[in-house]
């Protein structure tokens, strides 16, 4: 790599770029930030492996686990960017964290997270990879269109192209409400509808369905707080 080449480079991502001078360099180029960030993808993943623990042990407990690991993941996710201003350091390696740790903490994990509480027909699972890959379909343009993007003088992009993948958790949030009324499995509002005779899918999973499409609008702009 050109001396030119590392000047449009942060030093972590400097770091990153040479050869490696030993088994943990990548760990040692963290910033604070990145640490904070990968503390969200912590979360992310321990919900996942509640909702796994719940379909085994059926106990409510692990379904309360996993709801309250995704809300935690969103305050890390809060924290990370405001730490990375504060200390002024950013790098390409935080921000590919921070969309990795997202998409495990607002995408898979409140997709686990419905399958856990009844939605689990075929359809219902087509429809929960969709929302998925419609969350993995905005981190990615968002990677690829940031540096493009207007700035403010921090830094920060003025708004959002589609909503962020972050508001998955109103999804959580009525999963909640509907578990602490012992709302969910057999008792899940609306049930089943049938569809083409030998279908069916519980209604509640198209609002994963509009939730995912909102993530990929080219249209929809958000300004940003």
């Amino acid at each position: 790599m050109s001396t030119e080449d590392e000047k449009k480079l942060s030093q972590a991502d400097a770091q990153l770029a040479k050869p490696a001078k030993g088994h943990f360099s990548m760990v040692r180029n963290f910033y604070l930030a990145d640490v904070i960030t990968l503390m969200n993808g912590i979360c992310g993943v321990q919900s996942v492996l509640s909702s796994m623990r719940y379909l085994l042990s059926n106990d409510v407990r692990d379904l309360y686990s996993s709801l309250v690991f995704m809300p935690l993941g969103m305050l890390f996710d809060f924290m990370d960017g405001r730490v990375a201003r504060w200390r002024n350091n950013s790098s390409l390696l935080g921000q590919e964290l921070d969309s990795l740790a997202d998409l495990i903490s607002f995408g898979l994990a409140p997709a686990a997270l419905a399958f856990s509480v009844g939605m689990r027909t075929h359809l219902d699972t087509f429809a929960l990879t969709y929302f998925v890959c419609c969350g993995i379909a905005r981190l990615a343009r968002f990677n690829a269109t940031v540096a493009f993007q207007e700035k403010d003088h921090t830094g920060k992009v003025n708004y959002f192209e589609g909503t962020p993948i972050p508001t998955s958790l109103s999804l959580v949030g009525l999963i909640a409400y509907l578990v602490h009324h012992d709302m969910y499995l057999e008792n899940l509002p609306f049930q089943t509808i049938e569809f083409a005779g030998k279908w069916d899918f519980h209604p509640l999973v198209l609002l994963y369905v509009l939730s995912g499409t909102l993530m990929i609008s080219r249209t929809l702009r958000i300004p940003k707080p």
